[in-house]
């Protein structure tokens, strides 16, 4: 999502980087091309439910972004609840009574546990793998996407979805809280590696003759769509994600008051602001109106993390969430299909409507299996390396989602200087795309490396290389 060509602080279009299009779907304006490939149909920036490009992250995947903030942020929200003192408190335990005698002690060894209530929703201690895998399939699929266009992508695996519903889950969690101490301690997560990306993106675009206006306050706080020339573009075009997931932060006391009123019925009328946006009212073609309709498109998701925390999920019918949910992914895909002719791809990143209705319908059923079978995830252990992955994943969400786009864009360069070296140009297949795509994992991980820490301070701990 993004704000219209004749907004100030903004040039007209002009040829990108190396010359290889591509963008988030949300925020890129155009149809997503892969690298390497050359730019066609394009339409101007911004994107709009009706004929335009909506989406991110990513991670998180800006990035709870997993800005792990552990979201979708994409975030390694867990790990910094854990050490900002997010979790609740346990109550202290009392000391036997002197007077005890040892056969008392004794029986109250060999008491059996109470068992838990059938209704009552789970209580993992630590952390969640099965969330932690979830976040990290959710930002290599927003790599994928951006490396490869692939417009199916967002069909099998709705990340930004799935994303926002799990930082909906922890800031439901965090709420117990007060909540202006939530929320100070959100933003402390995400500013922080937002600036110091934002800070080398900025002084690119100043050399390259971009001068902002008033407009640059949201590359200080990102609850607008940050300003840039285009030849920058595609590394703040992601920062849609960041945005919105901002304003669901803001949100959030208030949505969560409001779901827990009457949970059913708030849960399923959060998909009614979608509906209005599409079908009745055009929101305006600036920075408001891409942050109302991204905000509609996921509100749905952000309310069923709420849903899954307070065990509202686990107390419904599985024949019903089944179904509805089917049915939501249905009628998505129906819509998606047969409206390509106003966006020119069936890309649920150009489709508001049926990015929303797919996303709900597809993560209500992760989210369910995981409430209704007590999924964890927990045998991963069992695999060191593939663990290990998944916990810097998690950790390192927001530097991931951040910097993931700049990677690519740095491969396409490196990979030109290979055709220089007779022995790479002749064994390596340097015009494959999957070539780029492993180039651009080794420069994020190269990325996560350097600019890492900055989370870890961020957090108010110890900054390491790796988590």
């Amino acid at each position: 999502m993004s704000w219209g060509a004749d907004q100030p602080g903004y040039p007209p279009e002009q040829p990108q980087g190396y010359g290889y299009g591509y963008g988030d779907g949300y925020g890129s304006g155009r149809q997503q091309q892969p690298y390497g490939q050359p730019q066609y149909g394009g339409r101007p920036y911004p994107q709009r439910y009706d004929g335009h490009d909506q989406q991110g992250y990513a991670p998180e995947y800006v990035p709870e972004y997993a800005p792990a903030d552990y979201s979708a942020y994409p975030a390694s929200e867990q790990a910094s609840e854990q050490a900002s003192g997010d979790t609740a408190q346990l109550p202290p335990v009392e000391p036997e009574f002197a007077a005890t005698t040892e056969a008392e002690l004794r029986g109250r060894e060999s008491e059996p546990e109470p068992a838990p209530a059938p209704d009552a929703p789970p209580k993992p201690a630590g952390r969640d793998r099965y969330f932690d895998t979830l976040r990290a399939v959710a930002l290599v699929r927003v790599v994928t996407y951006h490396t490869f266009g692939w417009a199916w992508a967002g069909m099998v695996f709705p990340s930004m979805g799935i994303m926002f519903a799990l930082a909906g889950t922890l800031m439901a969690k965090s709420l117990e809280r007060p909540a202006l101490k939530v929320i100070r301690s959100r933003i402390r997560r995400l500013l922080p590696p937002f600036w110091f990306w934002g800070f080398f993106v900025v002084t690119a675009m100043l050399i390259h003759d971009w001068m902002p206006g008033w407009q640059i306050v949201y590359w200080i706080v990102p609850l607008g769509d940050p300003p840039g020339n285009a030849w920058g573009e595609q590394a703040w075009e992601i920062l849609w994600y960041l945005r919105t997931y901002l304003w669901f932060v803001l949100l959030s006391p208030l949505l969560l008051r409001a779901f827990r009123l009457a949970p059913v019925a708030v849960l399923v009328l959060s998909l009614a602001p979608i509906l209005v946006v599409h079908f009745l009212w055009e929101p305006p073609d600036d920075r408001f109106g891409s942050a109302l309709t991204d905000l509609a498109t996921f509100l749905f998701c952000w309310i069923l993390g709420f849903a899954h925390r307070d065990g509202v999920l686990q107390r419904l019918k599985p024949f019903a969430v089944v179904v509805l949910s089917l049915a939501a992914i249905g009628y998505a895909g129906w819509y998606a299909f047969t409206h390509q002719a106003e966006t020119g791809s069936y890309d649920l990143d150009d489709i508001p409507l049926a990015q929303a209705f797919w996303s709900a319908g597809f993560v209500t059923l992760l989210m369910y299996a995981k409430a209704h079978f007590r999924i964890d995830f927990a045998g991963l252990a069992r695999f060191k390396r593939l663990d290990r992955i998944v916990t810097i994943f998690n950790a390192r969400a927001v530097t991931l989602y951040l910097w993931h786009e700049i990677a690519l864009i740095l491969a396409v360069p490196l990979i030109d200087q290979f055709w220089n070296v007779p022995a790479f140009e002749t064994y390596l297949p340097l015009e494959s795309q999957w070539f780029m795509f492993g180039i651009g994992w080794i420069l994020i991980a190269v990325f996560i490396l350097l600019c890492g820490w900055v989370e870890d301070v961020a957090a108010k701990k110890k900054p390491r290389l790796l988590p």
